[in-house]
């Protein structure tokens, strides 16, 4: 049986921290280096979120789908996930989601970070849709 509380932790406190940074614009007791802080931390809950979520999606292929060669690096485990129809999203997208993880370990520069913060909603409202189809539970 998989242990999803991991996956949901990390993706509630994405969520939340999104929030967060979402607000901290129009809270004036904020300073820049405040609001930059905070996107940071998204950017770094982002990493921890995506790496737990490509795990767990590992597991589920391979104990719930029964799928016996799944691979062992998110690119082609997320194209087996779209073959198996547990992704709402286009594999596209979740490719455009891998691809930002990677960039994110190399530059945290402000443009480079805004790229990565304006992904968050639709990353959000994916990850939110596999964790439904995976755990068969609707999202709190």
């Amino acid at each position: 049986m998989i242990d999803y509380e991991k996956l949901q932790k990390s993706l509630k406190h994405l969520e939340l921290q999104f929030e967060n940074y979402q607000r901290a614009k129009d809270r004036a007791e904020l300073t820049d280096l405040d609001r930059e802080a905070i996107g940071e931390s998204v950017i770094q809950r982002f990493e921890t979120c995506y790496d737990t979520l490509w795990k767990t999606l590992k597991r589920y292929l391979t104990e719930e789908a029964g799928l016996a060669d799944t691979p062992n690096s998110p690119k082609p485990l997320l194209k087996l996930a779209g073959q198996n129809h547990l992704l709402a999203a286009p594999v596209e997208q979740w490719l455009k989601y891998a691809d930002a993880r990677v960039s994110t370990a190399h530059d945290y520069s402000g443009e480079k970070a805004g790229e990565y913060l304006a992904i968050m909603p639709g990353f959000l409202k994916d990850a939110i849709s596999l964790v439904q189809t995976m755990t068969g539970q609707t999202w709190r």
